[in-house]
């Protein structure tokens, strides 16, 4: 059962967050039991969390309900994490493995990509920022265009890209959290932008990514 005290809606306030306090300190305390302190880290990263589940998914449902699930791991689970360590990747790395699970157990049915308007870009937390009334109305499409070819892509392809993208992660902590080498993230990733550009490319749209990995 998800506990009230760590609930996404419940954490919608960005005042929640204490800025005057480190991931490191809130670590600590959390390592003491302090759940205030751990209200701190899910508002620092439920945004990245949720949209990074939400591209894996392709559900908004599912991907909140995982990351409900993964902030509950994380609780029972932060006096085992090494202080001084990033907290963003330890956190992705629970929610992949909790996203994997799932999609094992059965197949997600996927909404409409109209319904989740996720742009790739790292905000203040390391998370994206959804599209200011000054963007074009070109750069929108550009972006709904980058979604639906990111959902076509293969699962290896797709969880790398949004990994290393969206989420943020570099290649060695992306390698870390799907645990492959470097070296195959490289090669996924690789060929996941070449196949992003073209498609981006016969689409007429200018591209809307990195050049390489």
């Amino acid at each position: 059962m998800t506990d009230p005290a760590l609930s996404i809606p419940a954490m919608t306030n960005p005042a929640m967050a204490d800025p005057a306090i480190t991931d490191n300190e809130a670590i600590v305390r959390c390592q003491a039991g302090d759940r205030d302190a751990f209200r701190h880290l899910v508002e620092q990263y439920k945004d990245v969390l949720f949209g990074t589940a939400v591209l894996m998914t392709g559900n908004r449902a599912v991907a909140e309900e995982q990351v409900q699930e993964a902030l509950l791991s994380a609780w029972r689970g932060i006096r085992g994490f090494r202080r001084g360590s990033p907290v963003k990747p330890w956190l992705m790395r629970i929610l992949v493995n909790a996203v994997l699970a799932q999609q094992r157990k059965r197949a997600i049915p996927t909404t409409s990509l109209n319904e989740f308007p996720i742009p790739m870009g790292e905000g203040q937390s390391g998370g994206a920022s959804l599209p200011g009334p000054a963007e074009t109305l070109d750069a929108l499409e550009n972006r709904l265009i980058l979604r639906r070819a990111i959902a076509g892509l293969s699962p290896e392809h797709r969880q790398a890209v949004t990994l290393r993208y969206f989420a943020g992660l570099t290649v060695p902590e992306v390698a870390r959290t799907l645990g492959v080498r470097e070296g195959t993230i490289k090669s996924r990733l690789h060929r996941a932008l070449a196949i992003l550009r073209q498609q981006l490319e016969d689409s007429g749209q200018r591209e809307v990514i990195g050049n390489g990995p």
